[in-house]
């Protein structure tokens, strides 16, 4: 049976970036798809009516968005993928083709531009993603969307990508006829269909992946990965209209803390590491810091009076966040051996080494490690981090958990969860 919670509100769903660390997002939502079953929930259709993605979490959720007429179906196609993954799938992973793109950024670094300038080398990206057009193709279906969105299953697929033209931030979105496009300080929303291209764009890591041309009013402009310069990842779902959001980060939120004491003496950062920790900040940061945003704001807006706030333009939205509980980058470093050989090379000469405890140098092997015994280790903690917040998932969505009882025997009564007002942004 269904909870007898509140009446249901607009849920939207944001996936962060994080290349092969989206892996742990498909673990959260095959736990989230188990926890509705459980409940009885999954009669009431698609729980996400709003998906919005960056990176590697703009793959998942255009996955998810073209099979909204069946939730669990989708899961089930996301989770096939990531559990059967080999880097292949998504870039060029043998001698040739990593000779072709990574042999040139490492002589440009090593020989200097005097020999670039002689072979004219233009070296686009330290590997080639050609192979993941065709997993896209393959894997999500992106003309059902407007089907999806015409039968109401679906209100709307965001994606997110950053311009290197203009150097503003800006969101793909197609979804309802009455949501309107919304324009900010360096970002802006516009109204597209989603192609591939967009997913492309939105996946393509600096310096790892090759930029795409996308069109932005009548006029091209070539996007890297939409997390770059994203600094309010919560901002395009409150704009399509979601009242409560579910918000699936990547790492460093609940990861446990380094134990400088135990650390030995360190030594000068190997290119890898410090690679490791930019694409860090770039992935991870920004939505730490959005989190914290919206606590202030929550502290600000709770010493308002309530008549005053219903003058103002706050409105509440209701998070729920779920994150690694442990650090991605000390899984990456168990499984930086999976990666293939070319692959290996290529990421030894800038210093990720295969020593499991070098953790630091595997921050840039756990964007890469788009290898099965890696993506099922982060899908397993996603389930197992879910499952932890199960009692929160429930109310979060105001389902009533059949495993839960209280001292009586019976089952508890709905409680209100807190919601969080924040501004309109």
């Amino acid at each position: 049976m269904t909870g007898t919670g509140p009446p249901r509100s607009r849920t939207g769903l944001l996936l962060t970036g994080g290349g092969a660390r989206a892996a742990y997002q498909v673990g959260v939502l095959e736990a989230v798809a188990d926890i509705r079953r459980s409940c009885a929930a999954h009669a009431q259709g698609n729980p996400f009516p709003i998906i919005t993605g960056t990176s590697a979490g703009a793959i998942n959720a255009a996955a998810l968005a073209s099979g909204a007429h069946d939730f669990d179906a989708a899961v089930r196609r996301l989770v096939d993928v990531w559990h059967n993954f080999h880097a292949g799938q998504v870039y060029r992973a043998d001698s040739i083709g990593v000779m072709r793109t990574g042999a040139s950024w490492l002589t440009l670094m090593s020989v200097g531009w005097v020999l670039a300038r002689w072979r004219k080398l233009k070296p686009r990206s330290l590997l080639d993603n050609a192979p993941l057009l065709d997993l896209l193709r393959s894997t999500i279906p992106l003309p059902q969307i407007p089907a999806c969105i015409a039968q109401g299953q679906l209100h709307a697929l965001a994606v997110t990508a950053s311009s290197y033209t203009s150097g503003e931030h800006t969101t793909f979105f197609d979804g309802a006829p009455d949501i309107a496009a919304w324009t900010r300080s360096q970002r802006f929303g516009v109204r597209e269909t989603i192609t591939y291209q967009h997913l492309l764009a939105s996946s393509a890591i600096p310096f790892v992946f090759p930029a795409k041309s996308l069109m932005v009013n009548g006029s091209p402009e070539y996007f890297g990965d939409g997390t770059m310069r994203q600094s309010a990842p919560v901002a395009a779902a409150i704009h399509l209209g979601a009242e409560r959001i579910l918000v699936i980060g990547a790492g460093r939120m609940h990861e446990p803390k380094t134990d400088r004491s135990l650390a030995p003496p360190p030594n000068y950062p190997s290119l890898a590491q410090i690679a490791g920790h930019a694409l860090s900040n770039i992935f991870l940061d920004a939505l730490a810091v959005d989190v914290e945003r919206v606590r202030r704001i929550n502290h600000t807006i709770g010493l308002v009076p309530p008549q005053a706030r219903g003058q103002s333009d706050l409105r509440p939205i209701e998070l729920l966040v779920i994150s690694p509980s442990q650090r991605i980058d000390a899984i990456a470093a168990q499984h930086v051996g999976d990666l293939p050989r070319p692959v290996r090379a290529l990421l030894g000469g800038v210093g990720v080494t295969s020593d499991k405890s070098d953790f630091q140098g595997a921050a840039l092997a756990s964007y890469l490690l788009f290898e099965a015994n890696y993506t099922r280790e982060l899908m397993a903690l996603g389930r197992s981090d879910a499952e932890r917040q199960r009692d929160e998932i429930c109310r979060f969505f105001g389902w009533t958990d059949p495993c839960a009882v209280d001292a009586s025997g019976q089952a508890p009564a709905f409680v209100e969860r807190r919601r969080d007002p924040l501004r309109l942004r």
